[in-house]
């Protein structure tokens, strides 16, 4: 035990660690409330589309010679400002998605296949390694933990509006349009922003498991916020803590912690029943 110790106290001295573990915290400030709003938008299968987007990202980047995450980032947030205005309704924003899905891997495809550009490396990108993350993948966290929780907190009242109803949001003078393609581009570009760390089919365990857990524990849509980012915080450094002490992959070690700690809070009894629409309404009243 105390040489496992000294060899993470030795990892933990390492560049790469270092920069790899203040990715992760600037993830957990910002990542856990785009679950949220992905959660309140009951748009499920935004990162799915988003992934095979990023994907066409980098075929297109390894193509032309540009960077490939920074091609994935702009495609993405091009993507979730295309699909805004098909939002009109929850339903409408779901089939979109699963069109852009389809239409976003077959243009990969058909750019890996024309140009000759080697496929596995362009789906290896897409598995993610923490340990390799570099400067301007901390610059885009970075911005992604300041921007998103300052506009969360800006717009407060307006998002619990959206995210409760968005027929009583229009009413209330909400742009409900400009908003909702603000929160799509964010969505879009936090996808893609984490890539780099867990892999596209693992970015749940950043996004989506500490949101799922918080609602369970906060009781307005500013409390589950809250909650969504202490419980990412938590996860990310006891799972990468973890991986490092047990040299296991970062990405499979940082999902399997945040869903033991989804079950585990599930576990505990409900002492009110309350269901998301409920804590997003109380909210409004707490923000006047």
């Amino acid at each position: 035990m105390t040489l496992a110790t000294a060899d993470l106290g030795a990892l933990l001295q390492l560049l790469p660690v270092q920069r790899a573990a203040l990715a992760l915290l600037l993830a957990a400030i910002g990542l856990p409330v785009i679950g949220v709003v992905i959660v309140g938008l009951d748009i499920m299968p935004v990162r799915f589309a988003m992934m095979h987007v990023a994907l066409l990202g980098i075929a297109v980047g390894l193509l032309t010679g540009l960077d490939p995450m920074l091609c994935a980032l702009v495609a993405c947030a091009l993507a979730g400002a295309g699909v805004a205005p098909l939002a009109r309704t929850p339903d409408g924003l779901s089939g979109a998605m699963g069109l852009l899905m389809s239409l976003a891997i077959a243009a990969a495809l058909l750019v890996l296949a024309v140009s000759g550009v080697n496929a596995s490396g362009a789906f290896a990108l897409l598995w993610g390694s923490v340990l390799s993350v570099g400067t301007p993948d901390l610059v885009v966290l970075g911005v992604l933990a300041a921007v998103v929780p300052g506009l969360f907190w800006w717009r407060r009242r307006d998002i619990g509006l959206l995210l409760h109803d968005r027929e009583l949001a229009e009413c209330s003078g909400v742009p409900v349009r400009a908003l909702t393609a603000a929160l799509l581009v964010l969505v879009a570009i936090a996808v893609a922003g984490a890539i780099k760390l867990t892999g596209a089919l693992l970015v749940d365990a950043l996004t989506l498991l500490p949101a799922l857990a918080a609602r369970r524990l906060g009781r307005s849509l500013t409390s589950i916020t809250c909650w969504a980012v202490g419980i990412g915080v938590a996860v990310n450094a006891a799972g990468f803590l973890l991986a490092l002490w047990l040299d296991w992959p970062p990405g499979p070690v940082l999902v399997l912690t945040a869903g033991a700690l989804v079950l585990a809070v599930h576990a505990i009894p409900e002492r009110r029943i309350s269901s998301w629409r409920a804590p997003a309404s109380a909210s409004l009243t707490s923000s006047h």
